[in-house]
């Protein structure tokens, strides 16, 4: 019985990986868990039926969770480790009190990232370009008084508009002069404004404009909880086609994401959250997370994914999840599972080979 429940347990654990794969390049980047705030497992539970007899079934049960209540572990971030090595984040560090980005570049570096910062100061428009041509993606750290010039700016948004990723980040008022400059020429006149006392911990957000993080997004994978930040600024998306991700526990709206026609990027009102507090709830996922995102790996696929790591796992689409069954009695193979031929055929021939074995056995009362 034993050996039959771990087979039960392993061909739910292949039909499911097989069943939520894309047929797009890039995969082996992300994990099982991209796309749920709480994920969940298969594990194998002795049921009793109505006819009294007890049976095995496949059980999605939700995995452990860390002292914050997050689910534990590397696994269920949104990238597995090293998905993304040789990739450069590439940092202009304008706001340095007390900060010196250690923390969040260790983090970084567990997906494969490495950091290149230009720190107090900006280069010249022309090292830039020059510096974004072998980065995937630009983190902007504002202060208090604007470097960037219109130049800059053309730079960054020529990256941009490339499709690279870009994070711009400025904190409450006067914290967000270069920070505005830029997401208004990017994310069609966007800005923040403010200065709210946050300091708390949120949940996932369950009414529009509540407080809490994205249900259910590839940005907050893993995270149910989530520090807001000490002093924010809120998040004015104007005519932008921002889309909430973060509300502070007072309502406002603390960061938005973009993810149109190809191009991504977040905008956030709380960056002492990279500095302050860092083992609070959530906080270095998140910016796993972020930086998981923010490399497009839809867009550039297997071009911006280590090649150790290609086929490891499964890049998910960001759609809706829904809640796990209590009993699940048989895996339902996605529709795409049919866009992978000889997935399919691996998996339809494991299948016949595993039933053949241990159904008989399975068919005994206990």
């Amino acid at each position: 019985m034993r050996s039959s429940t771990a087979v039960l347990v392993t061909l739910f654990t292949l039909l499911t990986t097989f069943g939520t794969a894309s047929a797009g390049a890039g995969a082996g980047a992300y994990t099982t868990s991209a796309g749920q705030n709480a994920p969940t497992a298969p594990v194998a539970r002795s049921v009793r039926d109505d006819d009294g007899v007890v049976r095995t079934r496949i059980v999605q049960e939700r995995v452990a969770a860390d002292s914050f209540g997050n689910a534990q572990g590397n696994d269920h971030d949104l990238a597995i480790d090293g998905a993304f090595e040789g990739q450069t984040v590439a940092v202009i560090q304008l706001y340095t009190v007390g900060f010196d980005f250690s923390l969040p570049k260790e983090a970084l570096k567990q997906k494969g990232f490495s950091v290149y910062r230009w720190v107090d100061t900006v280069p010249t428009p022309a090292e830039l370009e020059r510096g974004l041509e072998k980065s995937s993606q630009l983190w902007i750290i504002a202060d208090s008084t604007r470097h960037l010039s219109d130049e800059h700016v053309r730079v960054i948004k020529k990256f941009f508009d490339a499709g690279h990723g870009v994070y711009i980040w400025g904190d409450n008022q006067p914290y967000y002069a270069d920070a505005n400059v830029v997401a208004s020429a990017l994310l069609d006149g966007a800005s923040m404004e403010g200065d709210l006392i946050g300091d708390q911990v949120v949940g996932v957000r369950t009414d529009s404009g509540k407080p809490g993080v994205l249900p259910n997004h590839l940005l907050t994978t893993g995270l149910e909880h989530l520090y807001e930040g000490i002093t924010i600024a809120t998040i004015k998306p104007g005519r932008s086609k921002l889309q909430p991700l973060l509300h502070g526990s007072a309502g406002n709206l603390v960061a938005a994401y973009y993810d149109q026609d190809g191009r991504r990027a977040i905008l956030d009102g709380g960056f002492t959250r990279l500095y302050n507090k860092w083992d609070t709830a959530g906080t270095a996922r998140y910016v796993k997370n972020a930086a998981a995102w923010l490399v497009n790996a839809e867009r550039f696929g297997d071009a911006v994914v280590a090649p150790s790591v290609r086929s490891a796992a499964v890049i998910a689409a960001p759609a809706p999840i829904t809640p796990a069954p209590t009993v699940q009695t048989a895996p339902t193979p996605s529709p795409s599972l049919a866009t992978n031929a000889i997935g399919l055929v691996l998996v339809l021939l494991m299948t016949s080979f595993l039933l053949v074995l241990y159904v008989p056995g399975l068919s005994r009362r206990d």
